[in-house]
C-alpha cells in the first residue's frame, strides 16, 4: 500500500506561481511512476504532468512551458512547480503513484487562481 499526501495548494493571482508537493510512503519510491492530475468543477480529471522512474517527463499541452514536475527520491517527494497561472488552472490537484500495476491516489489539494 502506498500513501500519498499533497500540500502547497492555495489562492494565487493570475500570472502568479505556486508549488505543490506530494510525499509518498514506501521503500520503493524511486521505482514509482508519479503523476499530477487535476479536476476542475464539472470537468473530468486530466493528466497534467508525469515523471517516470527514469526521470523522463511529459506534460499536457495546456501546461507545457509553465509547469515543471520533478522528484527527489531521497525524500520520497514529487514536486509540481507552476508558473504563469491562469484562472483556467483552478482545480483540485491530485498526486498519483503507479507501482506494480496499481494506481495510488492522494487526497488532493485545491488550487484557485483568481484576482
Amino acid at each position: 500500500q502506498v500513501q500519498l499526501v499533497e500540500s502547497g495548494g492555495g489562492l494565487v493571482q493570475p500570472g502568479g506561481s505556486l508549488g505543490l508537493s506530494c510525499v509518498a510512503s514506501g521503500n520503493f519510491f524511486s521505482r514509482y511512476r508519479m503523476d499530477w492530475y487535476r479536476q476542475a468543477p464539472g470537468k473530468q480529471r486530466e493528466l497534467v504532468a508525469r515523471i517516470t522512474a527514469a526521470g523522463n517527463t511529459n506534460y499536457a499541452d495546456s501546461v507545457k512551458g509553465r509547469f515543471t514536475i520533478s522528484r527527489d527520491n531521497a525524500k520520497n517527494t514529487v514536486l509540481l512547480q507552476m508558473s504563469s497561472l491562469q484562472p483556467e488552472d483552478t482545480a483540485v490537484y491530485y498526486c498519483k503513484a503507479f507501482f506494480v500495476g496499481t494506481d495510488y491516489w492522494g487526497q488532493g489539494t485545491q488550487v484557485t487562481v483568481s484576482s
